[in-house]
């Protein structure tokens, strides 16, 4: 490895504290959303058994988080796991996960655009307007969720442009409101619901099948993924190690609003019920637990979730793309950093009207519930791989600690590397059930190939961004995987 110093480059403002991260990260992490979206959807895969795979999707994601915390401490660096990875096991793979992170966030914001304006249109439903200049409003319909989710996405991008502190006080508020709504509404709802608690929940074994397991487990680590978004603000943080605490803090939280979310869902609705709502869930949810107007609580609380995701997909990958761009292995217009701001400006407008320009062409599947099942599950893949290829180079960095401090060394190398086999494993198991479950390609949630494409299309365009980079750009980043350093001056040291 080359023991020479990387070089410097440009700087992010330093502004944040930990509240500011943890906003930042369940901001992205988007509970409400996941509550009120992926909980129906799981259970359209796993039946009665929502706190079970929440359960056990969480053992391998904490192990993931370890490998973060502990990465974070030795390196803060904007890119993360690109930096990380690059650094431990090759600049090939480092780059892989620093590019699927980043189509995988726009995949998302395109996702989330739909889903905010569902929940715009349901709500608007929900107050007596049904059409709007004769066209019928329909909460699921991709082309109305979708125009309406673009109007939002532009807004929140630009607020994004402003300030990273800006971005994390107006998440703030918008969370604060959210978790009132999910603690008030879901704590009721397990208290007065019709069903039967039952310890079977919580029983793994019962989930039908092993492949209903396998992508349980997927959607389950598609619903944490967002907690390292603390991780790409660490070089926005006054004290890095205010990162490491809020991924982990963020995480222990959705942890527990899953359960709640879980127990409170199975309490009051039926299986059917649960599986045949989809985008729809949380509206029916609050539906059955109240009339209106307070019936509508939920409805806004998943408006401001979705919101504030959008908001914190777009800051992470703005940064991301900033610290791969100072490696020169993206173009150098993601890493001008705004003299007034502070922040990477102009990528974080580009981030923006990539993810329109995809939530666009998301219109050739014609119903919302296609767009998010596709979505998720091409997502939670590339997910999968990108969260065990950082746990691996966290296992290589510390693997010295396997000597000289067993305790250490079972925190350090042992569970990371755990953590990446189960998820690389059940990626390979999901993508093999995939394949086998059809014999023809069409452009639908239900086919396997496409299904299995879509993900495999993501890694396969990181490996030509990646020759492109090394061959074309040059970058110095492919002779050695480490990063430009994250402790170059300050262009604007103090906030606003």
């Amino acid at each position: 490895m080359n023991d020479t110093p990387p070089p410097s480059g440009p700087a992010l403002r330093k502004s944040l504290g930990l509240l500011d991260g943890v906003a930042i990260a369940a901001s992205s992490t988007a509970a409400t959303t996941s509550i009120g979206i992926g909980l129906g959807v799981t259970a359209g895969v796993v039946g009665l058994h929502l706190p079970a795979i929440m359960l056990l999707a969480f053992l391998p994601i904490l192990g993931i988080a370890g490998a973060y915390s502990r990465l974070n401490k030795v390196e803060p660096n904007a890119g993360n796991g690109y930096v990380w990875v690059g650094r431990s096991l090759t600049p090939w793979l480092g780059f892989l996960v620093g590019w699927v992170n980043i189509v995988a966030t726009i995949a998302f914001l395109a996702y989330t655009t739909a889903v905010t304006g569902s929940a715009m249109i349901q709500l608007a439903g929900e107050a007596g307007v049904h059409a709007v200049g004769g066209l019928t409003l329909d909460p699921g319909s991709t082309a109305q969720t979708t125009a309406v989710g673009i109007v939002v996405l532009v807004a929140v991008t630009l607020t994004a442009v402003t300030g990273v502190r800006t971005a994390a006080r107006l998440q703030t508020g918008l969370l604060i409101f959210e978790y009132v709504v999910l603690l008030g509404f879901c704590g009721y709802g397990i208290v007065t619901g019709p069903h039967a608690f039952s310890l079977s929940w919580f029983d793994p074994f019962a989930i039908p099948s092993a492949s209903a397991l396998a992508q349980g487990l997927l959607l389950s680590v598609f619903c944490y993924w967002g907690f390292e978004a603390a991780f790409t603000v660490n070089e926005e943080v006054r004290d890095p190690r205010d990162a490491s605490r809020a991924g982990l803090i963020t995480l222990v939280t959705m942890l527990g609003l899953f359960l709640l979310g879980s127990i409170a869902f199975q309490r009051v609705l039926s299986e059917g019920e649960l599986a045949g709502h989809g985008a729809q869930g949380l509206a029916y949810f609050g539906d059955r637990l109240a009339s209106q107007p307070l019936a509508a609580l939920p409805l806004v609380a998943l408006m401001f979730s979705a919101v504030a995701s959008l908001q914190a997909g777009v800051i992470p990958t703005a940064r991301g793309m900033f610290a791969m761009s100072r490696d020169r292995t993206l173009g150098p217009v993601w890493s001008k950093v705004s003299s007034r701001y502070g922040t990477p400006a102009l990528g974080t407008l580009l981030i923006g009207a990539l993810a329109t320009a995809v939530a666009a062409m998301a219109l050739v599947i014609p119903r919302l519930a296609d767009m998010i099942m596709a979505t998720v599950n091409a997502v939670g893949i590339v997910v999968a791989l990108s969260y065990a290829l950082t746990a691996l180079a966290a296992a290589v960095r510390f693997r010295s600690l396997l000597r000289e401090d067993w305790r250490q060394g079972v925190r350090a190398v042992v569970l990371p590397t755990l953590s990446a086999i189960s998820l690389l494993a059940l990626g390979g198991y999901l993508g093999w059930s995939f394949y086998t479950s059809t014999d023809h390609l069409e452009v639908s949630a239900d086919n396997g190939w496409f299904l299995l494409l879509t993900p495999l299309a993501m890694i396969a365009s990181g490996f030509l961004a990646a020759a492109w980079a090394k061959w074309v750009r040059r970058s110095p980043y492919f002779h050695s995987g480490e990063g430009t350093d994250a402790d170059a001056p300050q262009l604007l040291a103090t906030s606003r």
